[in-house]
């Protein structure tokens, strides 16, 4: 008799005739890391481990600061710079609120939430990026209006959305300086929005990588030439520029990635720098 291990196992056994060409990574992650791919503990890994990878790279820059020239000099504001005492408090407080009520409210979840199925077939390359897309979109705007009206509410902004805005000058350890309460909304929306559009798993898990690369963007404090809002043409993206004019005019741009909100409701604030004086 088989037990469950091997039933799942032949549940899930690789694909040869499918012409999906995502099935051989989705045969992979289900008959090798079954156990890991469906643990509802799975996202929250994806979710912290990118924000921690993506994070170093630009805390080395603030860190070395002007001894990089050659990148120092997309540094939107100069004159502040983050310490490493900063970025300590930032990561550690991210760190706090994952470890003692992230794990702990997925943990709960377990015993509530009916557990994950896993589809047998892969999803299509066009529906990974079409059903991203979505829920990159549906994202921006419910955090857009989550984001303005906490800015409105004097009473919401101090005892929900402030601690994000400690530091005027954002940097990359400060994206997920956030208190429980965003936090939790956050969260709340980025589990909602897949379910809600019926998003593959493989999906749920590549716009999660991706959000969060474009969050950690958003608070470098870096006009990267190369970076995403660079790349994407007519300004359909914010960026790093865009949310730190948001640091320093809090009533402008809300939106967390997209500019379409902040240009329709008049919203949208271009940063400048300023020119470097030079001395004689």
């Amino acid at each position: 008799m088989l037990n469950i291990s091997e039933l799942l196992l032949q549940q899930y056994l690789p694909s040869r005739t499918s012409d999906r060409l995502l099935q051989p990574l989705w045969d992979h992650l289900l008959f090798h890391h079954l156990s890991l791919v469906s643990s509802p503990f799975f996202p929250v890994i994806i979710a912290f481990s990118c924000y921690f990878l993506f994070s170093i790279p630009f805390a080395v820059l603030d860190l070395l600061g002007e001894r990089v020239p050659l990148f120092h000099q997309y540094k939107i504001q100069p004159e502040r710079q983050p310490t490493l005492a900063m970025m300590a408090k930032s990561f550690m407080t991210a760190l706090y609120n994952h470890l003692f009520f992230v794990l702990p409210a997925v943990f709960i979840g377990m015993f509530i939430l009916p557990a994950p199925v896993l589809p047998r077939e892969a999803p299509r390359l066009h529906e990974v990026f079409i059903d991203g897309l979505a829920i990159l979109l549906l994202f921006d705007t419910q955090y857009f209006v989550w984001h303005y009206m906490h800015h409105k509410n004097p009473q919401l902004y101090r005892w929900v959305h402030a601690v994000h805005h400690e530091y005027m000058a954002p940097f990359s350890w400060s994206t997920e300086q956030l208190s429980i309460p965003e936090l939790m909304s956050v969260g709340f929306w980025s589990n909602l929005d897949p379910i809600l559009l019926n998003a593959h798993p493989l999906t749920t898990w590549c716009v999660t990588a991706y959000s969060i690369w474009m969050s950690v963007e958003d608070h470098i404090g870096y006009d990267l030439p190369w970076t995403l809002h660079n790349l994407v043409p007519f300004g359909l993206l914010g960026g790093a520029p865009a949310h730190d004019m948001h640091h320093q005019r809090p009533s402008t741009n809300f939106a967390p990635f997209f500019s379409h909100w902040d240009r329709i409701f008049g919203t949208a604030a271009t940063f400048k720098k300023k020119p470097s004086k030079k001395v004689d």
